[in-house]
């Protein structure tokens, strides 16, 4: 029986998991009878997964997810004439080996908040920052945050940290010119180094002119184009096909 004192050590040292895997230990006679070594083992892979669940649970709070229980099983492929071999591969993440970006483009309806968020959740799984937010959300906490801050460092600095960003509703409203500016920088602070997700109803050919047209779109659309695995949802609306099939 280990004591009050060792257990309180041992919380003291955040190592509380160790206590609850002694607990359960403690009470279950098998393993008491079983050599020491392999209840140390068991000790540990059980401290190893609470911290591992504990730290997943973690990051996928913080990435603050449109749908927090999507999970790639429930994608519907069948009917839709869209790409599974490719969408499949998409949800493995392998392409932040390479860093490159993900445009995920379809009709409203499609599915593409909800692929996002499943590609967002095998992130945090993998113990690795994401966050996922709406363009207009993001563009209004770039306003609020510049009437107080002198600049948009502070905001720029906590967009580009994240391992995967996800942005939905990319271009369905338009841009000011202080927000394209903003983008851009926050494009080229991720490039080659962070991959991006963007949602959107438009095809990369029609994001020029909804970025004004000038040479900042150019840039902004090369970089977030360049290398980027494109997904194409089509036209199949699905919450209207899971309405249907109840």
């Amino acid at each position: 029986m280990i004591d009050e004192e060792t257990r309180r050590k041992l919380r003291e040292m955040n190592m509380g998991e160790m206590v609850e895997a002694l607990d359960l230990q403690e009470a279950d006679r098998t393993c008491m009878s079983m050599p020491f070594d392999e209840r140390v083992r068991m000790m540990v892979d059980h401290a190893c997964e609470a911290k591992r669940s504990s730290s997943v649970k973690r990051l996928t709070q913080r990435a603050r997810l449109r749908f927090p229980a999507a999970e790639p099983g429930e994608m519907i492929y069948e009917g839709r004439g869209i790409d599974g071999v490719l969408v499949r591969e998409a949800l493995t993440c392998q392409f932040m080996d390479r860093a490159a970006n993900v445009i995920v483009e379809g009709c409203t309806g499609t599915g593409k908040s909800y692929l996002a968020c499943c590609m967002a959740k095998q992130e945090c799984r993998m113990r690795r920052s994401a966050r996922y937010i709406r363009l207009p959300d993001l563009l209004m906490e770039r306003d609020e945050l510049a009437a107080t801050e002198r600049s948009d460092a502070k905001i720029l600095r906590k967009y580009a940290r994240y391992e995967l960003l996800v942005i939905d509703e990319w271009l369905t409203e338009d841009v000011e010119d202080v927000a394209i500016r903003f983008l851009l920088e926050l494009v080229e602070r991720r490039y080659m180094d962070r991959s991006t997700v963007l949602c959107t109803q438009y095809s990369p050919a029609d994001w020029h002119g909804r970025l004004g047209g000038g040479v900042q779109a150019d840039a902004m659309i090369d970089r977030l184009v360049h290398g980027a695995v494109r997904i194409d949802l089509g036209d199949v609306n699905v919450r209207k096909l899971l309405s249907e099939k109840k």
